[in-house]
């Protein structure tokens, strides 16, 4: 399966950067002021490790992979696969379904190639369903951990900016009798971190729990056109109906008309 850069993930992330703290410079603002050591390991570090007690660290593992993958998403080819099964639901109207054995190494697909080797080996049009919906079920149980996982993210890091902002208070507060202009950079210092906080939170973590719910929709429709596809196939429907099927889940602007 294809994969390719995501242009308005990309392409938001460099525009919410620019605006938000390119906005920042203009006023006047440097960048030295934001980019404070500890500001940003209480929020960075803060967020990752509540993630870490709340979940496994095998899926912590994940999370790299998964920013990637918002980044770098695949490539559904919805139509390639309908044109595919279309085109095995004609071998087997013609052949028997028994002969669509020789065109299984050709199948790059994965789920497709599995659930055409059920059909092939005769299970029962039911059974076949329910191992179709056991597989489905799981594929989207494991996106919604991994979604849910930046979701969580995107609320402790908020939380984790506020921690440091009142850490800041407090040693702005201790310091209290010091000069004025020390003690207003001391202000300004602690809220830094709940900048940041907020910012990773709606501007990276939200964002890509999102990105990765619209991939799993996309995978969705393309595992069910398979889904209908095969068993359309083992039920001996004809080419042309399969094709109008399969095709009448698409957005209509993408329908193929004959």
């Amino acid at each position: 399966m294809k994969s390719r850069i995501d242009i308005s993930t990309v392409g938001g992330l460099i525009l919410g950067f620019g605006a938000i703290f390119g906005s920042f410079l203009l006023e006047g603002g440097t960048m030295g002021a934001l980019l404070l050591g500890p500001a940003m390991i209480i929020v960075f570090g803060g967020t990752i490790a509540a993630a870490m007690i709340g979940t496994t660290s095998e899926r912590m593992r994940t999370v790299p992979f998964l920013i990637k993958l918002s980044m770098v998403p695949p490539q559904f080819e919805v139509k390639q696969a309908i044109e595919d099964l279309v085109r095995y639901s004609s071998i087997s109207r013609r052949d028997g379904l028994l002969s669509l054995e020789k065109e299984l190494h050709r199948v790059e697909n994965a789920f497709m190639r599995k659930f055409l080797r059920h059909a092939i080996d005769g299970t029962d049009p039911e059974v076949l369903q329910e191992i179709v919906n056991t597989e489905l079920d799981a594929i989207a149980e494991r996106h919604a951990q991994g979604a849910s996982l930046f979701v969580k993210m995107g609320g402790y890091s908020p939380t984790m900016g506020i921690i440091g902002t009142v850490m800041g208070l407090i040693t702005t507060l201790a310091s209290a009798g010091s000069e004025p202009d020390m003690l207003i950079r001391h202000i300004a210092t602690a809220f830094v971190a709940t900048l940041w906080g907020v910012f990773m939170a709606n501007l990276v973590w939200l964002p890509i729990a999102d990105k990765l719910k619209y991939i799993h929709s996309q995978e969705a429709v393309y595992l069910e056109i398979i889904t209908d596809g095969v068993m359309a196939i083992q039920a001996g429907e004809i080419p042309s109906v399969i094709k109008a099927k399969l095709n009448s889940k698409l957005p209509e602007a993408q329908q193929e008309v004959d």
